[in-house]
Formats: C-alpha cells, structure tokens, sequence
C-alpha cells in the first residue's frame, strides 16, 4: 500500500502496510520496480478513509446537478469500445469460447451495460491531463501501434480493460452464485456451460492483460495488478464470513469495495497516471479517492435497489442476495432496529420464509433510508475528489455521474 497520508498531508493511519516481498537476485538487491507490494485491503481502505480534502465545489444534496451528459462527453470514444473488445477476443480457435466471451460485448442478446467504468476513466484522464506537469504528455501506445492489432490511445485502452475485468468477474460471480440471468439475458453459464463460462473469464483477464503489458507502463501495471488480486479477495470474504462479519458494516463496506470499488478506483488512479502525473502527487491521490467512493456509492444504491427495483429494471431477481445468504446495508441498518433480523442474517436467511420475513423487517425500518444517506455520503466524498481537479466540463461530467449514481433504477 501507498502512504496516502504522507501525499495528501494528513496524519498517516496506525496500521502499517503488510511486508514486502522481494525478487530473489543472485548480485545486485533488486531494483524499485522488482519490487511487489503485498497489500492488506484493510490498510488501503483505512489510508483512502484517512484523506480529506478541505475544498467543496457542489453540494450532490443542495446543489442541482451540472446540465451537461458526461456519457455523450466521451460518446466518441467509447462508441467502438465494443467492437474493440471483440477484435481482441477473436484470437482463439474455440467459438465457444470466442462467443461466450463476446457476449457481453455485442455478440449476444444481452445488454451491454451502462459502461461506467470506462466512462469515468475517461473524464478522469481527460480532467487529470489539464494539470499535467510542465513536459508531461501521455505516451502514444507504441507496442500497440507497431503491432498494428489497434492503434488506440492508452487512455481508451485502460477504459476497455477495465471494462473486460469487469465483465470477467460478472461471468465469474455468475458461476458462484449460481444466477440464471445478467443484463436482461441468460447467464454465459447457462447459455453454454460452466466450464465454457469459467474459460471465458479467464479469457477476458488473459486478454485484459496482454493489452494492459502492452501500455509498457510498469506503475499501470502494477496498479491494475492490485485491482484483480482485490477482487479475488472480495469474494473469499463474501464465501468465507464469520457470524460476527455478518452482522458487520464495516466488514460489508470493505467488501464491497473489493469486489466493486477497488477496480474503479485503481483505474482511475492509472488514468491520472497515463496523463503523466507521479504516483504520490495530490492528483493521482483525488482520482483513486474519486474512484474509491464513487464505487461504494454505486454498490450501495445498487444494493437498495435489490429491495426496490423490478426484476426487469434490475435484468436480474431481486432480493438476490438474501436468497445468497449476503446482508447488505438495508438489512444491518434494520438489524439495528430489530434486533431479532440478527438470528436471520446468522444463519444466512437459510430456513423458510426468512428472505420474505426479512424482506418485511427492511420495509418497515429506516433501513433504506439510512442507506441511501450512506450513498449520498460517499457520492459526496467523490464529489470532494473531483472538486480538487481544474474546473473542466469532464470534471462536470465527473460530478454528474455522482447525481446520477443516486438517482438509478437499474
């Protein structure tokens, strides 16, 4: 992990980061970027926590929203993202494969998604390179370009393997947990089969990658890395609780920042990166923190809507993820109502009736009330992080995705 407190001039967090891992050499100790970073979700979370930012510019709760579309900002760049994606998958001799990993991308009949991630990597590297330091310019993709595979900026390159990490780990979350449907269709799963569903995620992060080696940026690299091993992590801990997790927020909070926040915020931090700013500088800093609190508002409203949205808004059941066993805000926000909701969530909403007994106890409580403020919190937390970035229309394209955030249905 990175001092944030050290960049960002507030006190650094009590807990250290964990032990660092060397590559072995046989003369010479290995150089600064032989070096692996072991990593503790814990202490990453804690350091993001740990940075305040003094300046607020818009207010997500007061202020009305800026009139400007932030998807049609990029529109031109991420209309080909699909067609792009595609292009990379095709190098395989199994169709199956080839189809099951394009699904998500125009190749079945499933929506493709509101593409978010990379909608907000592209505002945040175009916002990031107007305070780029005196010479800094984004490198043009030269391994790309030389290949003649796509001659695509690094900048739209990161907002595509970020979406294909994305969907990876959607086709991924789909085998665990059994699902039938995703975006309004079958799940790849149950479309081809499991085995099929696992190897095209697998595809999807071996071809994320390879396009990722190619940028020939060794921080991005290293970054992106940090986003994938977090993900992992974030379903051992959704696989693995303890009675005592179950029932805790900040444990449900640190999950979901793993298997939502972490990607977006990684990714952000490499588009500030791309646009040639240091690591440590207070921009790279803004543009994790927006990611990393843009990510928990999303997963937030996303879990309030499993009790509010249709099947149809939703593309998927609700209530989804009591019937997996998972407490969400809502229900540990009920929880602390109605005490009695505890023994439910213990046993996991296993016994019959519970999900809808459940169900009841959240529509009653403050529990959904008290989660969208938790949403709000964080949108304007990101809000905060973007307030840090030169006034720009991307950066009010940033701020009005934090509205939109909290005003979705699907």
């Amino acid at each position: 992990c990175v001092a944030f407190g050290q960049r960002a001039g507030v006190q650094p967090v009590s807990r250290g980061g964990g032990p660092e891992r060397t590559v072995a050499r046989a003369a010479a100790p290995p150089r600064a970027e032989e070096v692996l970073d072991v990593t503790r979700t814990e202490d990453t979370v804690d350091q993001l926590n740990a940075v305040q930012f003094d300046s607020r510019c818009h207010s997500v709760t007061t202020d009305p929203p800026p009139a400007i579309d932030p998807f049609a900002l990029v529109e031109g760049l991420l209309e080909p993202l699909g067609s792009n994606v595609r292009a990379q998958l095709d190098h395989t001799e199994s169709p199956t494969l080839r189809d099951s990993a394009q699904h998500f991308f125009g190749a079945g009949r499933a929506r493709e998604g509101k593409r978010v991630r990379p909608v907000i990597v592209l505002l945040i590297g175009a916002a990031t390179a107007l305070s780029a330091p005196q010479g800094a310019r984004p490198e043009p993709d030269a391994a790309a370009e030389a290949s003649g595979e796509h001659s695509l900026p690094n900048r739209r390159q990161l907002a595509a393997i970020t979406e294909m990490i994305h969907t990876a780990s959607l086709i991924h979350d789909d085998v665990l947990d059994a699902a039938d449907t995703r975006r309004g269709d079958s799940a790849v799963h149950r479309l081809y089969s499991t085995k099929a569903a696992v190897l095209s995620g697998d595809f999807l992060l071996a071809r994320a990658s390879v396009m990722l080696a190619r940028m020939n940026n060794a921080q991005v690299v290293r970054e992106m890395s940090k986003s994938l091993e977090a993900l992992v992590q974030g379903e051992l801990m959704q696989l693995r609780s303890t009675p005592d997790e179950r029932l805790s927020l900040e444990y449900y909070l640190t999950k979901s920042y793993c298997k939502t926040a972490s990607l977006m915020a990684y990714s952000c931090k490499s588009a500030a990166l791309l646009s040639g700013h240091a690591i440590e500088s207070g921009v790279a800093v803004a543009a994790e923190k927006f990611g990393y609190h843009f990510g928990l508002a999303f997963q937030v409203i996303d879990d309030l809507l499993d009790f509010t949205a249709t099947d149809e808004q939703l593309g998927k059941p609700g209530l989804q993820d009591m019937s997996l066993g998972l407490s969400t805000a809502p229900v540990l926000y009920a929880a602390e109502e109605y005490p009695e909701l505890k023994q439910l969530i213990l046993r996991k909403f296993e016994a019959a009736g519970d999900v809808e007994a459940a169900c009841g106890v959240v529509m009653k409580s403050a529990g959904l009330r008290r989660t969208k403020e938790l949403a709000a919190f964080h949108a304007q937390a990101a809000v905060d992080a973007c307030c840090t970035l030169p006034p720009c229309e991307e950066r009010d394209g940033l701020v009005r995705l934090c509205h939109v955030v909290l005003s979705r249905s699907s």
